[in-house]
C-alpha cells in the first residue's frame, strides 16, 4: 500500500514572497503574446527572466493579421521582440536567431526563407533581418516600410512612427535592391524626396512622409 499523504498546516507552507507576483506577470504574458506552444515559451521566458535578458513578450495583445496565410506565422508583435532582442547587437549569430525564433513558436520554414533570400552565412546584419521579416509581413515595399517604422520607431503607439532618415533611407535601399525591379535612379529620387521633409523635421521620416 502507498504511504499515507503527509498532511502540512497552513503554519509550515512558506510561499516565496516574489512567488505570487512572478505568476502574475507571467500570466499576464502568456495573455498577451498567445505562444502556440505554451511550455516551450514559458522555457524561453524563465530563461530569459533569469539572466535578465529581454523577455519574449509582446507589449500588448495582437489580433491575427488578416494576411496571415499560416498560423502561428510571424507577426509584427513577434517581429518587434526580436527586434528588442537582437537589435543592440548589430550583428547577430544564426543560430541563436534560430533558437529565438523557435521559442516565439514561429515556423522554421519562414525563416529558412529570410535567411535564404539574403544569403547569410552564420552571422548576420539584424537589420537586414528585419528588413526581411517586415517584407513577410507587407504586401509592397512600402507597407513593409511601414511595418518597420512602426517595429523601430521610440514615438508612442498611434504616434508618427519617425524613424532617423539613415536608418529609413538603409532599410528602403536594401529591399528595393532585393526587389530587383526597381531602378537605382528611381530609388534615389525617391530617398532625395524623403531626405528634403526629413531635414525639417529635425531628420526624421514620418509615416505621413510615404504613405500619401
Amino acid at each position: 500500500m502507498p504511504p499515507p499523504e503527509t498532511m502540512f498546516c497552513a503554519q509550515q507552507i512558506k510561499i516565496p514572497p516574489e512567488l505570487p507576483d512572478i505568476l502574475k506577470q507571467f500570466t499576464k504574458a502568456a495573455i498577451r503574446t498567445q505562444p502556440h506552444d505554451i511550455l516551450q515559451w514559458a522555457a524561453a521566458y524563465f530563461s530569459a527572466l533569469s539572466k535578465g535578458e529581454p523577455l519574449p513578450v509582446k507589449e500588448r495583445f495582437e489580433m491575427p493579421l488578416p494576411t496571415e496565410e499560416t498560423e502561428g506565422g510571424l507577426t509584427p508583435g513577434l517581429l518587434k521582440i526580436l527586434h528588442k532582442q537582437f537589435s543592440p547587437q548589430g550583428m547577430v549569430n544564426v543560430a541563436e536567431l534560430k533558437e529565438k525564433w523557435k521559442h516565439l513558436c514561429l515556423p522554421e520554414e519562414q525563416l529558412n526563407t529570410i535567411l535564404q533570400l539574403g544569403n547569410f552565412g552564420e552571422e548576420a546584419e539584424w537589420m537586414k533581418i528585419l528588413a526581411l521579416g517586415c517584407s513577410v509581413l507587407g504586401k509592397s515595399l512600402l507597407s513593409s516600410m511601414k511595418h518597420a517604422c512602426e517595429i523601430i520607431t521610440r514615438d508612442p503607439e498611434g504616434g508618427a512612427a519617425s524613424v532617423p532618415f539613415e536608418t529609413f533611407s538603409f532599410l528602403y535601399s536594401y529591399l528595393a535592391s532585393i526587389d530587383g525591379e526597381i531602378p537605382e535612379e528611381k530609388t534615389e529620387a525617391f530617398l532625395q524626396r524623403i531626405k528634403e521633409q526629413a531635414d525639417q523635421q529635425t531628420g526624421m521620416v514620418l509615416l505621413r512622409n510615404f504613405l500619401t
